[in-house]
């Protein structure tokens, strides 16, 4: 069964990574794969769009955002989800300085939403995104983790004792997962979503790789939520245009669900929170009216993972998973891989336990991984997967 742990949750995987290969030189020059830090172009329209909105600098922007900000996301919802409860713009949407301190901090607003628990949880996957930690953290709650470091592991809220259910404040979950590329069914979605409502706590859904999948878009917790017909409550979807759009640097992205939660976050973001600079929001109202540059994108990324399965081959064992940009391989010992793709090859890559927490029995599911980000162009792509697989194979 899940159980606690008691570990410092919220560490910078980087910063281990840092320590961990500080002093060795790399065998060849260096190719970082660490960050999943989008390197494709930046859209055309950024620049023309921030040039002519240029003058909204010189205000501070509304913490609720633009009219044409939150109906343009409510509409995307509508259209990528085809929803049939709409999304109400005017209090089912909030821009964010990106997805990471939404994620953070909802988990404040999460702890005051449930105020009556004297010992709260929150319930993380595991691996998981280092902000689900540091959200647990600043909440003050005990850290419950969830699933595994292999395929298929979507969290199962089934398997988590019910004492712990009701003590609980918010799950974070992930689909795609990240790193390992899972998809969450409808199935899965409203298995989630009908045991976060019998007890009452809060489910973050983190969909921020949905438009970086293979084939088949993602399925998406709201689309889950309006298949029930009971309305969007103890639901947010978080998203961003770093990974949509190529835009870590523009510190973009929104959340949307449960009226009463944004409602009552908003209040806090008010006067606790960053607002979205106005020449970003319109940035963000361009980038979700124009799906050819996503598209161009997802076909970058999958022509990565064509070449990744043709050049590291059966024994490294790539696989392609259904969504992300990631490759999560099982090298035996990923410490000791990333290691040796760094003395040997050149290539920095992150070992799967850094991105994970222990188990109650000591065992950390990331062990035997290494993260590998599929984020540079495809000729450098190339040389690093050459590279490993001279190394690894």
């Amino acid at each position: 069964m899940p159980g606690p742990t008691n570990a410092r949750k919220s560490t910078s995987p980087f910063a281990r990574l840092n320590e961990l290969l500080a002093g060795v030189e790399p065998g060849l020059p260096a190719i970082n794969l660490t960050i999943g830090e989008p390197q494709h172009p930046i859209p055309s329209f950024v620049a023309p769009v921030i040039a002519e909105n240029v003058a909204l600098f010189g205000r501070y922007p509304p913490i609720r955002g633009t009219d044409a900000f939150r109906q343009t996301i409510a509409s995307w919802l509508d259209t990528r989800y085809g929803l049939q409860a709409r999304i109400d713009p005017a209090h089912m949407v909030l821009p964010l300085n990106g997805s990471r301190e939404g994620l953070t901090l909802a988990a404040l607003s999460a702890r005051q939403r449930r105020s009556d628990i004297e010992k709260p949880v929150v319930l993380l996957p595991n691996p998981f995104y280092q902000a689900y930690a540091a959200g647990a953290e600043v909440a003050g709650a005990e850290v419950v983790l969830l699933g595994s470091g292999t395929e298929g592991s979507f969290p199962d809220l089934a398997n988590v004792a019910e004492d712990v259910l009701a003590r609980t404040i918010a799950v974070y979950i992930a689909s795609p997962t990240a790193p390992q590329g899972d998809v969450a069914t409808l199935d899965d979605w409203t298995g989630v979503i009908a045991i976060a409502r019998r007890f009452d706590f809060m489910v973050f859904a983190d969909e921020c790789y949905s438009e970086i999948y293979r084939a088949t878009p993602p399925p998406g917790v709201l689309q889950a939520a309006d298949r029930l017909g009971a309305g969007y409550a103890n639901i947010l979807t978080f998203h961003s245009l770093s990974k949509r759009s190529n835009l870590p640097g523009l510190r973009c992205g929104f959340v949307a669900g449960d009226p009463a939660f944004l409602d009552n976050w908003h209040h806090f973001r008010n006067v606790g929170a960053p607002q979205v600079p106005g020449p970003i929001q319109a940035v963000a109202v361009a980038a979700y009216s124009d799906e050819s540059h996503v598209a161009e994108n997802r076909a970058l990324y999958n022509a990565k993972y064509d070449a990744a399965l043709a050049t590291l081959g059966p024994k490294v064992r790539a696989t392609r998973p259904e969504g992300g940009f990631f490759l999560w391989l099982e090298v035996g010992d990923g410490v000791e891989a990333a290691q040796l793709l760094w003395r040997e090859a050149g290539v920095r890559t992150i070992p799967g336990a850094y991105l994970s927490l222990p188990l109650p029995d000591g065992s950390n599911p990331g062990t035997p991984f290494i993260r590998v980000a599929m984020v540079q162009d495809q000729a450098t792509t190339q040389e690093a997967l050459t590279r490993m697989a001279r190394v690894l194979g």
